[in-house]
């Protein structure tokens, strides 16, 4: 027997009307009235019919009897496939509205537990229709975030949150392609590393066979590495360790990067127009493809798309003085004291400000800071020429929350070593990475890009933890 896709089921292309087709999905909710059952079946999280059976149904099938003792003692959420003649129909409620399936067999696939942790109808209510219904005599459960976290795999049976994924995998395929399509090669870096990644305190330490070794920060060396063995490009998608104790909606412990590397021609700024039209492009091409995952993540938590620049356009690209300027004439306006330290990094406030001030002055989201200082940037940045309390480097800011950095590499082994030694970088479990610079190599650049922050400040959700499947933060290991 083949099985029909919910999805399809009352489309022009899908099968016609009075014809009987098998489907597999799980039971969402059931009714019974009398010997009458209804039933609305859910497919792929985002999909949902309405099948029935009536008392005075002669279809050749099972009785309506059986019919309704079956589906009374069904716990929801359990898995059956049910053969069904598609009727005409008007059921609003469910995503294939102008059709139902008229139930001749039925058989449960995978039952579920009779107690649920929660209810799928409780979960994926909008915060606007729980605060609603507050005042009134049934207002409805409000399933909160740590039970969501323990139950993902239910979480990610709401819609909206089951979107979300597609969504994030969307942005993953989109990124890839558009690097591909450069001539970009994909690799596949250590994870496991001599010392520290970036040359910071917060790495996961592990015991390497008696030796000192971390969980990788970034790929940041090895793409480097991969620009010294001559690829044309490299581009890594992979898991990002930072033992970061921050317990904020925006902060993971791991969560995946989306990086990449290239030889540098003329200026740095080539870079920065790669960035820019990968990631313009990939949202613009999200807004057609991902259409029906868009509507219903924003029917739960309302948000707009993005303004940028076309990604035919050039980037949206902030120096650092002139950041600087709109901060402090924003802190003069609202009678703020302002900035003390102009080469101070810029705070989530201070990020947030800026976004705003942007999108006011060039009407776009996404926007680059350029010509970070040198002091509050990793020891492989280039320091600018002209001057070097500046730097070669930029953060890519979205909708107001820096969302990846990158700048061009210093690629000359003894400006490598210096930069060390100023900061206090040990060089010996970082020999092989300053080694791979002394038998030539372009000049390079790229970026680090965060993928579960990017698809939260997209979707405009008020948590990361939205936007991973499974959840690492402070305290949580598990799932």
């Amino acid at each position: 027997m083949t099985f029909s896709a919910v999805k399809s089921l009352g489309t022009p292309s899908g099968p016609e009307i009075g014809e009987e087709v098998w489907v597999r999905a799980r039971v969402a909710t059931v009714r019974v009235k009398g010997k009458s059952t209804f039933v609305v079946l859910r497919q792929s999280s985002l999909h949902t019919i309405q099948a029935c059976k009536f008392k005075d149904a002669e279809d050749g099938g099972e009785s309506a009897t059986a019919v309704a003792k079956f589906f009374k003692s069904l716990p929801l959420e359990s898995l059956v496939d049910l053969r069904g003649v598609i009727a005409e129909a008007n059921v609003s409620s469910c995503t294939q509205s102008n059709v139902e399936l008229q139930i001749k067999q039925v058989f449960c696939v995978s039952q579920a537990a009779p107690q649920l942790p929660f209810l799928i109808a409780d979960a994926q209510r909008s915060e606007a229709e729980i605060e609603a219904s507050q005042g009134s005599k049934r207002p409805f459960v409000r399933v909160l975030p740590d039970l969501r976290l323990d139950h993902r795999w239910l979480d990610l049976r709401v819609p909206a949150h089951n979107a979300t994924l597609r969504i994030q995998s969307a942005i993953c395929r989109l990124f890839r392609d558009s690097l591909t399509k450069r001539g970009f090669v994909e690799i596949h870096s250590p994870k496991l590393i001599a010392g520290e990644s970036e040359g910071g305190a917060e790495v996961f330490r592990v015991d390497y066979f008696g030796s000192k070794a971390s969980l990788a920060q970034s790929p940041q060396l090895y793409k480097q590495m991969a620009i010294s063995a001559d690829m044309p490009g490299a581009f890594e998608i992979g898991p990002v360790f930072r033992a970061e104790n921050s317990n904020t909606p925006r902060h993971l412990c791991e969560f995946t990067g989306l990086d990449f590397e290239m030889p540098i021609m003329w200026h740095y700024n080539e870079v920065i127009q790669v960035i820019h039209e990968t990631l313009s492009g990939a949202f613009q091409a999200l807004e057609e493809e991902c259409a029906e995952e868009l509507k219903v993540v924003r029917q739960m938590y309302p948000s707009e798309a993005p303004k940028m620049p076309s990604p035919a356009g050039p980037p949206c690209i902030l120096h650092w003085g002139e950041a600087m300027e709109m901060l402090q004439e924003a802190a003069a306006s609202s009678g703020s004291p302002g900035r003390t330290d102009m080469m101070a990094d810029l705070s989530t406030e201070e990020e947030r400000l800026l976004g705003s001030l942007v999108l006011e002055k060039y009407g776009s989201d996404l926007f680059f800071l350029d010509n970070y200082p040198s002091a509050v940037r990793p020891f492989y940045t280039m320091p600018s020429k002209d001057q070097p309390e500046y730097s070669n480097s930029y953060d890519v800011i979205f909708r107001g929350q820096e969302i990846g950095s990158g700048a061009q590499r210093c690629h000359d082994p003894e400006l490598l070593e210096a930069r060390c030694s100023e900061l206090g970088v040990p060089t010996e479990p970082l020999q092989g990475y300053i080694d791979s610079f002394r038998h030539g190599v372009s000049p390079h650049g790229g970026v680090g890009l965060g993928l579960e922050r990017i698809v939260q400040l997209y979707l405009g959700l008020d948590n990361i933890r939205k936007a991973a499947m499974f959840t690492r933060d402070p305290t949580r290991l598990s799932p």
